[in-house]
């Protein structure tokens, strides 16, 4: 074997890591294949014997370039000013593919990254690198340009974000796929008081339509407010397909044929928490939802 394949063949061992690390950096798919791609493109101009720890190399490199992504993002303001959405994860109900394993490790719910959303760059990657993949902070506080000390406080001030902020859903997902089709049911029937009852009180609603005018980006909260949502959304003419939302129970909806929305639910304690609907007409388009015709 030549000395290209073989540093492919040695990237190509890391890579599920490195999409995992950039999936949490970045909260897109599409993004975090950018970032591995850089990372394999500055590794092919390096003189790959100097490099001691390839993986821990890899890593850097690919936590500086979606850090570098995630600053400038911010600066452009890509985002919505409202609410953002992270780009989901969408499985058949049946079971996650396997390829999509790694990168939903420790339970990376939309939850999750809607919270890490909420962090700033340094804050997210200090959590991200340490908390969730036990990356030492000395090495971390050189991509932040910070002392190990300040990085810890970093990672701390996000800990105490998600702590307080990303709920943990319940683990059985027949339970949780009896609650959103409960909750669908209702909807369709129009049925408003079934809809709080399957509501939490303090149920959370994240809508993100992007840009488009027509698509609405909002927050709502209380089991009240929400339902009434739930009731309007019911009046579009859509086909809904049930679905698994980074590995909880979801569903994907279709109008005309095409993409729609991608609903993440978080079913807690029998009840719906949390509700996360990327309803943005682009980023739905580019998400892969093949997996669904299988």
């Amino acid at each position: 074997m030549d000395e290209p394949d073989w540093l492919a063949q040695r990237f190509e061992e890391h890579r599920s890591r490195l999409r995992a690390v950039a999936y949490r950096m970045l909260g897109s798919l599409s993004e975090a294949d950018d970032a591995v791609q850089e990372a394999w493109l500055r590794l092919s101009r390096t003189e790959a014997s100097d490099v001691e720890n390839l993986g821990g190399w890899l890593t850097t490199v690919v936590a500086r370039v979606s850090l570098n992504m995630l600053r400038s993002r911010k600066t452009r303001r890509e985002e919505p000013l409202g609410v953002r959405v992270p780009e989901p994860i969408v499985d058949r109900a049946d079971g996650v593919d396997p390829e999509h394993e790694a990168l939903l490790a420790d339970s990376i719910g939309l939850a999750l990254l809607v919270v890490l959303e909420t962090l700033s760059p340094p804050e997210r990657l200090a959590f991200v690198l340490h908390d969730m993949f036990a990356i030492p902070f000395d090495e971390i506080a050189p991509i932040v340009e910070r002392s190990p000390q300040a990085a810890r406080q970093l990672a701390s001030r996000a800990r105490r974000r998600v702590q307080g902020t990303a709920p943990l859903p319940d683990a059985d997902l027949s339970a949780q796929r009896e609650v959103v089709d409960a909750f669908q049911a209702a909807a369709r029937d129009g049925d408003f008081d079934a809809l709080v009852a399957i509501l939490d009180p303090d149920v959370v609603l994240r809508a993100d339509g992007g840009a488009d005018p027509a698509a609405e980006s909002v927050e709502v909260r209380g089991a009240a407010e929400v339902a009434g949502r739930a009731l309007n959304f019911s009046r579009l003419d859509l086909l809904s397909h049930p679905a698994l939302i980074n590995g909880a129970v979801g569903f994907v909806t279709l109008r005309d044929g095409e993409p729609f929305a991608v609903m993440g639910v978080t079913v807690k304690g029998g009840k719906i928490v949390e509700m996360d609907v990327l309803a943005d007409p682009e980023r739905v388009r580019k998400l892969d939802l093949t997996v669904l015709e299988r």
